[in-house]
């Protein structure tokens, strides 16, 4: 594997890409790096992702959600939590809204779903470049999540950090503030495909983000619709 450079230097844009098919990573690479203006370096895994950016940050990486070792949301929470601020656009065979949702609840910048355009992957990359470092918090019914530090406050002073699961289950009820959001849509939010995953699950991470928004004095509450799920207002 080559190292990533430093992305503030002169010469094409560092992309880290996490993608378990050796084909689709052959096919990536060489279609990104044609014109000259990407360098792709390509690992199959989350455990090589975390190896390879402890020794540089890349200008952007672009994510497989479903890794053999991990799932890529929390690929993409893990890097955030190390304080990598690059844009991250997700790689995923899904194409359900809740789960383009869940990628965005754990910092992701876009969503692809396979099969995809090179270029269209290209287009999207050049445009979250050019916004990069922005930094972007997600506000919703008075309630800001930073999904770099997994955060929320509904005042400057008064701050709490959520788990990872926590904080995918309140960013999917963020996107859908003042809507019901139903179990299974929280359920793949929160959890990789495949995970058992029971009710009561849901009901003990929920009381759990009750009490974390009763100990930052927000106003914002999670309401239950019975029979239904869950609401943020």
């Amino acid at each position: 594997m080559r190292a990533l450079g430093d992305t503030c230097s002169v010469g094409p844009a560092q992309i880290l890409l996490v993608e378990d098919d050796a084909e689709l990573r052959a096919l990536v690479r060489r279609g990104l790096e044609q014109d000259g203006d990407f360098a792709v370096t390509g690992v199959r895994s989350a455990t090589e992702a975390l190896e390879l950016v402890d020794g540089g940050s890349p200008a952007a990486l672009v994510i497989d959600i479903g890794l053999p070792d991990a799932d890529g949301r929390d690929l993409c929470q893990a890097l955030r939590a190390r304080g990598v601020q690059a844009p991250v656009v997700f790689l995923t065979a899904r194409d359900a809204l809740a789960d383009r949702l869940a990628g965005f609840g754990a910092g992701g910048d876009d969503y692809l779903t396979k099969p995809f355009s090179l270029a269209e992957l290209e287009a999207r990359l050049r445009a979250l470049l050019q916004r990069a470092g922005a930094g972007d918090t997600v506000s919703a019914a008075g309630l800001t999540l930073d999904p770099t530090t997994f955060e929320i406050w509904c005042r400057d002073e008064k701050r709490t950090r959520l788990s990872p699961t926590e904080f995918r289950l309140l960013g999917a009820l963020a996107a859908h503030a003042e809507r019901t959001v139903g179990r299974r849509e929280l359920v793949r939010a929160g959890w990789p495909e495949g995970a058992l995953v029971h009710d009561n699950t849901i009901d003990v991470y929920v009381a759990r983000l009750r009490r974390k928004l009763a100990g930052i004095e927000c106003a914002a509450g999670i309401t239950t619709v019975r029979g239904v799920g869950y609401r943020l207002q």
